[in-house]
């Protein structure tokens, strides 16, 4: 067998001799692209964007879309980080799905600042401590995350970028009682929304431990690495980041559960041909008045991908209305229907155009 695996192994080291070759030079041309730009932005989503999508659609296999986008994201953040350094805030403590978003957008090329609340998030790209934010704004179970929504009508930050992020849930427990799986497990620790996606789980195969809620994943899977007889539910990058034994995984009750996170910064993208715009705008209120927000949309083709209100807190029953569109603000149908909508709208803001996310 060995004399067999030997000349692969050649072939293999071989083949890395020339990666490693054209890697380093696809860094010079980005360094040399970065002298050129003369101060504009390292980050460009829409190119990034673009890059990735065309790995995806020339990639021949066996490797996987997924797995070689991962390869190429992070070969792009390499890249990138030659030409400058970017630092960004998301919700922490570190080993939260909000950093595997980050990381699925950004790569690990970059300067990571994990903040205790999406508030602080927020004022940490306002501020320009960082260049960027990962905020999560809704999950396919559970429904939008309202503080975000909220925050994005006074923030001058636009969305840049989104990412749609694959939740799985997984106990995790102390290393050392790995080895007895769901055995002697009393205490589940978690974040209220990481247990809600796992009610029916956690009924059928630990329906007498106790539920008890913390402030994130990362904070659960702290609380059970030093407790015997202590789970935490939560991403697989929480057992690394706490030394806690996967014991079982994929344990969401929704098999397509994801959520979606946007990424903010002061860029505006240009259009890929794939994008999407995010508004807020107020209703007039009299009978009638959101149909006739809607009528331009329908008027010009414009798809309306979602729409969620949210109370303005300055009288009653008066909303913000936040609408996801398909298209760039820059699209001809986009435009005009935007352009509508002003007239309109007592309020409307468009809070960005970005590239749509991939799964």
């Amino acid at each position: 067998m060995s004399d067999d695996i030997a000349p692969l192994r050649r072939e293999i080291d071989a083949l890395d001799d020339e990666l490693l070759a054209l890697l380093n030079r696809r860094a010079d041309l980005a360094r040399r692209i970065g002298a050129l730009k003369q101060g504009a932005p390292a980050y460009r989503p829409e190119r990034e964007s673009e890059i990735l999508r065309r790995v995806g659609e020339r990639n021949p296999g066996p490797l996987s879309a997924e797995r070689a986008a991962a390869v190429f994201r992070e070969i792009i953040s390499a890249c990138r980080g030659m030409e400058a350094v970017l630092r960004v805030a998301y919700l922490g403590p570190e080993g939260t799905f909000s950093e595997m978003a980050l990381r699925k957008q950004f790569g690990h090329a970059v300067e990571t600042e994990p903040c205790a609340s999406i508030d602080e998030v927020f004022r940490a790209a306002e501020s320009g401590g960082s260049q960027f934010a990962v905020v999560p704004v809704e999950n396919s179970s559970e429904g939008a995350v309202g503080r975000t929504l909220d925050l994005m009508i006074r923030t001058p930050l636009r969305i840049c970028g989104e990412v749609a992020l694959r939740v799985h849930q997984n106990v995790l427990r102390r290393a050392a009682d790995g080895d007895s799986g769901l055995e002697g497990l009393r205490r589940v620790y978690s974040h209220p929304q990481s247990l809600a996606q796992c009610h029916t789980w956690l009924g059928a195969q630990l329906p007498l431990a106790e539920r008890v809620p913390a402030a994130s994943n990362a904070e659960a899977a702290r609380l059970a690495a030093g407790e015997a007889g202590a789970c935490a539910i939560g991403p697989e990058i929480a057992a690394e980041r706490y030394g806690l034994a996967l014991v079982a995984a994929n344990i969401e009750d929704e098999p397509n559960n994801r959520t979606r996170f946007l990424v903010l910064g002061t860029l505006a993208p240009e259009p890929t041909g794939r994008d999407a715009t995010s508004l807020v705008m107020s209703a007039p209120n009299r009978p009638g008045a959101m149909h006739a927000l809607l009528t331009p949309l329908a008027k010009h083709g414009v798809s309306m991908t979602r729409i969620e209100s949210r109370p303005m807190r300055v009288g009653q029953w008066e909303y913000y209305f936040f609408v996801d569109l398909e298209g760039h603000r820059a699209d001809a149908a986009v435009a005009a229907a935007l352009a509508e909508l002003e007239r309109l709208a007592p309020l409307l803001k468009v809070l960005g155009s970005y590239p749509a996310a991939t799964d």
